[in-house]
């Protein structure tokens, strides 16, 4: 008898953990937890570009860095070029570099969906200080903005508005969620959650993550660590949450998105690359993932991708180029479970602009890729 009520408690026990997993909330960041990739990792640069980890990028100058088993020794996990630390959770994590000066270097997202007005959201990511960090900071913190921010600089990020050809007004950044000035981050050998609530002014679609306050007020503090050799605070970032903590968990009426029909040709509008590269940026995540769910969901719908660039360049080299980025498009719907024999590709070069090529702004718009519905 003790034997079936030891089992009935442990079944209602799994019912109630399966009900409140069914409720909690859906994290709507892509990627949290940095695992899916497409590059390994091979360097760490005081100059140059993160590469590799999907749907994250840096919004600055500033080289963030990925790390991964697969990678070469400077960015391994655990044990890497910054020091040695196993994941919060999988194999990978991010890392940032935060200064005690005004260097900085931040990672990006865009969310699954943009906040909703007035309603209440908690982000939540988890940081440790790296071993060879000299100093350690306070306030990391969580931004969340309604554009994609792209900055030139190397510093801390700023809100600048040119208020002429000659003045540009530069205002700090105020992040939603910030750790407080008086927790200083000072911890190596274990993961710290930062955490907060705020209420959404609407749109709200990107988050960036770092610290956005200047050095005097960063509550910087020195290690004292034995074997440090950075001149500053460089953290590892792990499982990035953000939820909706009073949004309706039953389903909202919406009109319903028609279909594309066969022989329709569908943009892409944020496949991105860079100048004259074939490699997809991480800011294609979200179009890309759209695009695999409407082929999960017509299992019989085939494609073709078509690439086109603007007039800059020769006839043939831009058909090449073209034709490398649909190619890219292809592989890594194929690489996330689209089989290949409902893909093809072409590339058409600069023959079929959809705008002028006489601004940077009709060239951008006629730098893309679209596809073709060959059959439903």
């Amino acid at each position: 008898m003790k034997r079936h009520w030891t089992s009935l408690i442990g079944l209602l026990a799994l019912l109630q953990w399966s009900q409140l997993q069914a409720q909690a909330p859906e994290n709507m960041v892509y990627n949290p937890s940095f695992e899916e990739h497409s590059i390994c990792p091979q360097r760490i640069e005081a100059i140059g570009i993160m590469q590799g980890v999907d749907a994250w990028w840096q919004p600055t100058k500033g080289s963030s860095d990925y790390f991964h088993p697969c990678g070469g020794r400077e960015c391994l996990t655990p044990r890497n070029k910054m020091g040695n630390q196993a994941p919060h959770s999988g194999d990978a994590y991010c890392g940032i570099y935060c200064s005690k000066e005004n260097y900085r270097e931040y990672l990006q997202t865009e969310l699954k969906e943009p906040l909703v007005a007035g309603r209440r959201y908690r982000v939540s990511f988890f940081v440790s200080l790296a071993d060879k960090s000299s100093y350690a900071v306070a306030t990391l913190g969580a931004l969340f903005t309604s554009e994609r921010i792209a900055d030139t600089t190397w510093e801390t990020l700023m809100q600048r508005e040119a208020i002429d050809e000659m003045q540009v007004i530069a205002t700090y950044y105020k992040p939603q969620v910030v750790n407080p000035s008086n927790r200083v981050i000072i911890f190596m050998d274990q993961w710290n959650e930062i955490s907060g609530e705020f209420t959404a002014a609407g749109g709200e679609k990107y988050l960036t993550i770092g610290n956005f306050n200047s050095f005097n007020h960063s509550s910087v503090v020195a290690t004292h660590a034995d074997n440090a050799v950075l001149s500053g605070a460089y953290y590892y970032i792990d499982d990035v949450s953000v939820v909706c903590l009073d949004c309706s968990t039953e389903a909202q009426v919406t009109d319903p998105v028609a279909t594309p029909q066969k022989g329709e040709i569908i943009t892409l509008r944020n496949i991105l690359f860079n100048t004259d590269e074939s490699v997809l940026l991480p800011q294609s995540y979200n179009d890309l993932h759209t695009l695999i769910d409407l082929l999960n969901t017509h299992p019989t719908m085939k494609i073709e991708l078509r690439g086109h660039t603007d007039n800059q360049g020769t006839v043939e080299h831009n058909r090449i180029l073209s034709e490398a980025r649909a190619k890219a498009v292809a592989d890594y719907l194929v690489a996330h479970g689209i089989d290949r024999s409902r893909l093809s590709w072409r590339g058409f070069g600069k023959t079929r602009p959809i705008d002028s090529n006489d601004t940077p702004e009709g060239r951008q718009h006629n730098r893309r890729v679209e596809y073709l519905i060959t059959e439903e």
